[in-house]
């Protein structure tokens, strides 16, 4: 089920960038504002990827130091 949204006080400078933006991607603005919020939402907050990462090492009780860390990184790019 989809719901209606209202967005107040947008600055006409945003406003003009994104209908550009949909413009461009052959779009409506509306449907590329929808679009874009989608796209947000998919994504993982931030502040809950961290969360979750340091509960991971309180949990394990593993902690790797960066420089292995990033001796794999680099193992896996050659």
């Amino acid at each position: 089920m989809s719901v209606s949204m209202t967005i107040r006080d947008v600055p006409d400078e945003t406003r003009g960038e994104l209908a550009a933006r949909a413009a461009r991607a052959g779009m409506s603005l509306q449907e590329y504002v929808r679009a874009e919020l989608v796209k947000l939402a998919e994504q993982p907050d931030p502040a809950d990827f961290w969360d979750r990462a340091r509960h991971r090492v309180l949990a394990t009780g593993s902690r790797l130091p960066a420089e292995e860390i990033l001796r794999a990184r680099d193992a896996d790019r050659r």
